[in-house]
């Protein structure tokens, strides 16, 4: 039998240093339990203990030695076989390594009750895994100067870019969309799949451990193309142990972004000087926490609860308004663990992150902006979200190799619930006066301009609900590890219709320097008074989503330095109407995953592994209300008597004659859900390749590399033409089909549906609008469309220092390219929260150039921290980025006079006037020196520049208070670096030919680095 310790050969002087080194971290597909696994004597019964709750469990090793013991909770276990006695540490998806075989050819004379804790590694070498994982326990969290967000911590991990704030604070994993990740607690999936870009949170402190996935996880996850954080929370044990922490962010230590003064000589001239302001704003923060644990009943029942109070308050000015925000609503949780046997657990967790966010908003005084002051009072209300989030599961350990888990949860979420619903100005059209320049948006008459919707009153307040359930099993069969299981979702989204307030009509009003033909038919004189209103409405519904899975695994370990990985998930995806009809439905997809771990030298010291795998991510939940609900956008232009009421923001003596023809009805009805979505519908996936190395320096060093390679396939997103299909139709039996005109006013065409761009389109649909549908195969060369593409290359260089000599530190350096025809799920460059139906793809000019490097592309990252202690109280952290700029693109209109574009005729391959006219300057097409519209790429403007930020902390932990009482300071950006991060990218403003104008702020300044911040600290723990 061969022993895998690092202690062979070496000195008896050396022996306890080289036992903690042979127990490395293993990451298992489990989110949230780790596993056990070594070597010992033939048939020889194994035994381990939780030092934290008293459970333990005896099998037997196999006819190789080989034992290893799964599904076990983190914590701290003691292994015994033979009068051999190990004490190591499980961590969340970690299989932790341990030898208990005789070590007899080390020289030592006895092994027995000597104790060795493992190496407490970030990113170990791992022999029993193909994953690609980092793991940080709270400890190692609350020692380095990061902020106290699971994202943040997630940036520390390789191949991570931090993505654009106007998402929040959300993370791209190798060069996804930050849509495109999952997120979990206790092994249960929080993520909000209305549009990824949130999650079910959890009091910071009540964190055991965080584990970040960045790439080739097993058969048990799906539904992210991205990454996947897992988070462990604290738990019971047999000794009471708790605490009480302070956290404070004072504004104080907060600088500000500088202000960018506006380029439009127009707007400066009256006193509009900024184009973006920031200055004045200001924060604060304090968060407190009470939490305690331990055992109800000791060796069997155990408990852990945590309360968290905060009091945070904003203060944020613009041009002509300015709030106040303030959040006192104090989030909590609870954690039982009842260990019915040593062989039967049942754990329940519950978890509040309720927020009740006050705001009162105020209005500067007429002729007076920026003022860095409030104004007069206007609305005071306050906005409800979060909610619960409530999960059980049970546990059973069925002899040596059987072991079967079952979990149940719910959350609910509400969403952005206001309170009053109505703040006294529902009665009142939103109305900006543009007539002194185009760019200006001066506010007129008496709407809430923070909101100016108004909800359907008679549904209840909008939330977002998961119900979930799952069952694993895992079969340990000689050198097979058998894992399957299945997990169903049903997830509801209640979204209650809106429209614009007062009448329903936003209203724009513009004056023409100049002559100018609408081609509508229209030429519109100098010096005309006109408006445009936009008339919105969506209809209200729960719109639910449907998603289940299979997987099966094998790790088999075909020798006892070779593991190879096995694995199939078969997804299933459904999203329905409000009137429980589906629209898009995929029956079983198969997602195969590979991979391999070659333990080079037999003793966990070198590494070679690989692993492929296939990744399917489900249809949004927004996708079923802004696809499949009720929804209408009327864009119209009148003239006007010139005068506007200045009380109410309307025309005096009402709208005059229509300049434009209607061009969509005002009244929302829900689309046949059997049109929405091609009936040969892919859900989008991805193939990833990861090739990679490890190596064992020395004691303290570990050094490796990956190789990574992503291709999204079968990208799926919304398109808006109606023209390819009506020439289809004409084409092919139907030349009287009236599916939709050249003018689009008729036909019973949906406003958009669903495709995989570039691909062939079978749709369900009514020729003659007479209610009989057929299915249409269309062929991509109708669309003329890209295919929906991403493709992401990576070398990721990781180096970590364990800790030893009272420091450690650990980094990494990624050379990334990250290139295609589209972003993902979102678009960064619109902030377009749409998850899945972005503009990409709607009509065929905005595709034109969209192929080059992404909005998440960052050439070079280099990432390093860690922690030094300078004695037994006092010790210093770091946390180093440099990372090279994002790309820089140029976005104007489609040029009207380009015949290829701007053409009515339906039969063309190209779409016609109506596009060219109704939509913002999106497109790659963008004005030269001479005014002349140039196509150009994504990217093709050069790039940010690098940007660098230092992070730094100290610690005391007086002797006075017996090690139990720490005082911190940590300073985020230390230095302040205020490097650009994003620019205004779109040359020209607008929204369709009547207003196309130059934007003197194209090239100005949008985002800078978050400026230097700080958060004192005060915890105490017994």
């Amino acid at each position: 039998m061969k022993s895998n310790s690092l202690a062979k050969g070496l000195k008896r002087s050396a022996l306890t240093v080289a036992l903690g080194m042979c127990f490395v971290g293993g990451v298992q597909a489990q989110s949230s339990v780790g596993s056990i696994f070594g070597d010992t004597g033939a048939s020889a019964p194994v035994s381990i203990e939780n030092l934290d709750t008293g459970a333990s469990r005896q099998i037997n090793s196999d006819a190789s030695g080989h034992f290893t013991f799964s599904q076990l909770a983190p914590g701290r276990y003691r292994v015994t076989s033979g009068g051999v006695t190990r004490e190591v540490q499980v961590k969340v998806g970690t299989g932790t390594q341990v030898s208990l075989a005789s070590v007899g050819d080390s020289g030592a004379t006895t092994l027995d009750a000597v104790t060795v804790v493992g190496v407490s590694a970030i990113n170990p070498i791992d022999v029993s895994s193909v994953e690609s994982s980092t793991v940080f326990t709270q400890q190692q969290i609350q020692a380095l100067p990061v902020g106290r967000d699971i994202t943040n911590v997630a940036l520390l991990a390789p191949g991570t870019v931090k993505g654009d704030a106007g998402f929040g604070n959300l993370a791209s994993f190798g060069g996804s969309s930050v849509a495109e990740n999952g997120y979990y607690i206790n092994g249960f999936d929080v993520t909000n799949i209305f549009n990824f870009l949130s999650y079910a949170g959890l009091p910071f402190d009540a964190i055991a451990e965080q584990q970040v996935k960045t790439g080739g996880y097993g058969a048990e996850y799906g539904r992210s193309l991205g990454g996947v954080i897992s988070l462990v929370t604290k738990r019971g044990t047999n000794e009471w142990k708790g605490g009480a922490s302070v956290y404070w962010d004072p504004e104080f230590l907060r600088k500000h972004s500088a202000n960018v003064l506006t380029r439009d000589t127009s707007l400066s001239s009256i006193g509009k000087k900024y184009y973006q302001y920031n200055h004045d704003d200001d924060s604060n923060s304090i968060a407190y926490n009470i939490y305690g644990g331990g055992p109800i009943i000791k060796d069997k029942l155990f408990v852990f609860g945590l309360i968290e109070g905060r009091k945070d308050t904003d203060n944020t000015f613009g041009e002509n308004t300015s709030s106040h925000t303030s959040n006192t609503q104090p989030h909590g949780l609870v954690k039982l663990d009842w260990n019915i046997t040593d062989s039967h657990v049942v754990e329940l967790t519950a978890i509040s992150n309720r927020d009740k966010v006050r705001t009162t908003t105020y209005r500067n005084p007429t002729g007076q902006y920026y003022t860095g002051e409030h104004g007069a009072e206007e609305f005071n209300y306050s906005t409800l979200t979060g909610g619960e989030t409530y999960i059980g599961k049970y546990t059973g350990y069925f002899g040596d190799n059987f072991i079967l888990s079952a979990q149940v949860g719910q959350l609910k979420s509400l969403v952005g619930d206001r309170d009053p619903a109505l703040l006294g100005a529902d009665m009142c059209s939103r109305a900006y006066d543009s007539r002194a320049n185009p760019g200006d948006t001066v506010y007129i008459g008496c709407y809430n301009e923070a909101n100016p919707f108004v909800r359907d009153q008679t549904r209840s307040a909008d939330f977002d609900k998961r119900n979930a359930w799952r069952i694993d099993g895992e079969w340990i069969l000689g050198s097979h590890k058998l894992r399957f299981g299945y997990d169903a979702e049903k997830f509801v989204s209640r979204r209650a219709g809106t429209s614009y307030s007062g009448d329903g009509l936003y209203y724009r009003y513009f004056k023409r320097t100049d002559d100018f033909d609408t081609g509508m038919g229209v030429v519109i004189p100098a010096g005309t008074d006109y408006v445009r209103t936009w008339d919105f409405r969506n209809t209200s519904g729960d719109f639910e989503v449907l998603n289940d899975a299979v997987y099966l695994e094998d790790s088999w370990q075909v020798t006892d330095n070779v593991l190879l990985y096995l694995g199939a998930r078969g997804e299933s995806f459904e999203n329905r109407n409000a009137d429980g009809i589906a629209f898009a439905k995929s029956d079983t997809l198969w997602a195969p995953r590979l991979g391999f771990s070659w333990d080079v030298k037999g003793d966990s010291s070198v590494k070679v592994f690989g692993n492929a795998g296939r990744y399917y991510i489900p249809i949004a939940g927004n996708t079923s209300v802004r696809m499949a609900g009720g929804e209408s956008t009327a864009t119209n232009y009148y003239l006007y008597s010139g005068q506007i009421d200045p009380a109410t923001g309307l025309p005096v003596g009402g709208l005059g004659a229509r300049i434009n023809p209607v061009f969509n009805a005002p009244n929302p009805v829900a689309p046949n859900p059997h049109s929405v979505a091609a009936t040969n519908l892919s859900p989008m996936y991805q193939d990833e390749f990861i090739l990679g190395a490890q190596f064992q320096v020395n004691k303290n060093w570990m050094v490796g590399a990956r190789a990574i390679y992503r291709d999204v396939k079968a990208g799926m997103d919304d398109i808006c033409m109606h023209q390819p299909i009506q020439r289809w139709l004409e084409e092919n039996g139907y030349p009287d089909a009236w599916w939709a005109d050249s003018a689009y006013v008729g036909g019973p065409a949906p406003t958009c549906y669903m495709i995989n761009p570039g691909e062939d389109v079978s749709l369900m649909v009514d020729p003659y609008g007479d209610g009989n549908l057929i299915e249409a195969t269309v062929p991509a060369s109708y669309f003329n469309l890209p295919a929906f593409g991403r493709k992401y290359q990576a070398l990721e260089i990781l180096f970590e220092r364990f800790k030893s000599d009272n420091w450690y530190l650990q980094g990494s350096y990624t050379y990334a390219r990250s290139k295609g025809t589209s972003e993902g799920y979102v678009n960064s460059t619109l902030v377009q929260t749409d998850a899945g139906i972005t503009q990409d793809f709607d009509f065929k000019p905005f595709t034109d150039g969209t192929y080059g490097y992404l909005p998440n592309d960052r050439r070079h990252t280099l990432k390093v921290f860690g922690v030094y202690e300078f004695s037994d109280e006092w010790s210093a952290s770091g946390n180093l980025l440099i990372q090279s700029g994002g790309p820089k693109s140029c976005y104007g209109f489609i040029p009207l006079d380009d015949p290829s574009i701007n053409d009515s005729d339906v039969n063309t391959p190209v779409y016609d006037y109506y596009v060219a006219n109704h939509w913002a300057g999106n497109s790659f097409y963008c004005k030269d020196s001479s005014g002349n519209p140039v196509l150009g790429h994504r990217g093709d403007r050069g790039r940010t520049s690098w940007i660098t930020t230092l992070d730094a902390g100290i610690a005391y932990k007086p002797n006075w208070g017996n090690k139990k009482l720490t005082f911190e300071v940590k300073l985020f950006n230390m230095l302040n670096a205020q490097r650009v991060t994003k620019y205004n990218e779109f040359s020209e403003l607008g929204s369709t030919n009547v207003e196309q104008y130059a934007d003197p702020d194209y090239g100005n300044i949008v985002n800078y680095q978050a400026p230097r911040s700080g958060q004192f600290t005060v915890r105490y723990e017994f």
